[in-house]
């Protein structure tokens, strides 16, 4: 068949089906808009895109009452109450749909549906794709939960917790081992330990035209982070129920740090009160269930309490991962900042640590931290290592472009 021929919907080629791309067309929107009378593809499914359209309609076919009026009936079957309708829809979306697209009709589907109740169901937790997203709702069930669930809903978030360790452990401990190595600086250092650049920079004056090259009278360079303390790391974590994300992902972060000899890591929850899990940091899913996602916040109080636990202001990096929304004496808070760096703390505040985007906070709040000097700015889990290691060696923080 030449490039120029036009193949039909369902055509085989070597064993493959190939369709035809404005049939494809018609097929991918029909998908979308959903069959109803005014969809105008004129496009019948049957088979596995049938299915595939009945799962969608399942979550996203509902309507409002104008809608449906319209409309002239409410073409959704639903998902119904019950947890085996459920479940049996949970397969059928693993079957049609990459992991990705799972994960977001899982999440559409606790919104939407008011579904997370059946999550305190042992066989609905075995039932669901496990992610970030679903560890946060897990949480926020917590108190809720009954005993029998409980240990499957601590499987679910282990199985989370130990792929983003995977993900994460190593570029972390790497990054900020690099990062601890530069910050040692010595006078003296060993040949492998120069740092030629800024050697070479300091004796330009010393260039000799006639053998073409520098004579350095002065060495610069870093030595290695012994297995003594170095730094001193607490993490501050916002528990509102909009941070759930942020949680899950500061308390992987924090146990990676804990599990480096030479940081020492203090990881703080709150709300309108304060809770240290410092002592379960060897093992974030115990540091996970101590949270209590959801309720007010008192972020000057938290604040008062980190700087309570500093002992070594130059060696300390104070991490605030909030979205600013404070419940507490906002011009505490803000002293209590200007006082840490003022005694040689680094500061650095996060309104997110997470995948999700731009999150919503308290831009007045955030201005008033960057006239301090703490620029407040959301953080991917892949750019946290490098954060930290620019904290370490008290440089720019690698602030992401959001214009």
């Amino acid at each position: 068949m030449t490039t120029g021929d036009q193949m039909t919907t369902g055509e085989e080629q070597h064993g493959v089906t190939v369709r035809d791309p404005a049939q494809e067309r018609l097929r991918r929107w029909r998908l979308v808009l959903g069959g109803d009378a005014a969809d105008g593809t004129g496009c019948a499914l049957s088979g596995r895109d049938a299915a595939m359209d009945g799962a969608l309609t399942a979550l996203y076919g509902r309507q409002d009452a104008a809608q449906a009026g319209r409309a002239g009936r409410d073409r959704s079957a639903g998902l119904g109450a019950s947890a085996p309708s459920v479940a049996r829809w949970l397969g059928d979306i693993r079957t049609y749909f990459p992991s990705s697209v799972v994960q977001v009709m899982q999440r559409d589907a606790i919104d939407r549906l008011g579904l997370a109740a059946l999550l305190l169901e042992p066989e609905m937790l075995q039932a669901v794709e496990a992610d970030v997203h679903l560890v946060g709702t897990l949480l926020s069930l917590n108190k809720a939960m009954p005993e029998t669930t409980k240990e499957t809903a601590r499987a679910v978030v282990r199985k989370v917790v130990e792929d983003l360790e995977k993900r994460l452990a190593t570029r972390t401990r790497a990054t900020l081992t690099g990062a601890l190595d530069r910050s040692a600086r010595i006078s003296r250092p060993r040949h492998h330990d120069i740092d030629w650049n800024r050697t070479i920079a300091a004796n330009l004056k010393n260039y000799l035209p006639e053998y073409r090259t520098v004579v350095p009278e002065r060495l610069i360079g870093y030595g290695r982070a012994s297995r003594s303390v170095k730094k001193e790391v607490i993490l501050c974590i916002d528990q509102s129920g909009s941070m759930a994300a942020s949680v899950v992902y500061a308390s992987v972060f924090g146990a990676v740090l804990a599990s480096m000899r030479s940081i020492d890591t203090r990881l703080v929850v709150f709300d309108t009160a304060v809770v240290d899990l410092t002592d379960q940091l060897d093992d974030p899913v115990d540091v996970l269930f101590g949270t209590q996602l959801g309720g007010g916040t008192d972020i000057n109080r938290a604040l008062a309490y980190c700087q309570s636990q500093i002992t070594r202001p130059a060696e300390t990096v104070v991490v605030l991962i909030s979205d600013l929304y404070e419940g507490g004496i906002r011009n505490e808070m803000l002293k209590r900042v200007a006082a840490m760096q003022a005694s040689g703390v680094q500061f650095v505040t996060l309104l997110a640590l997470s995948d999700e985007g731009a999150p919503a906070y308290d831009r007045e709040h955030a201005a008033a931290l960057a006239a301090l000097g703490a620029p407040a700015f959301a953080c991917t889990p892949d750019l946290f290592p490098e954060v930290m290691a620019a904290a370490i060696e008290k440089r720019p923080l690698p602030i992401p472009d959001t214009a």
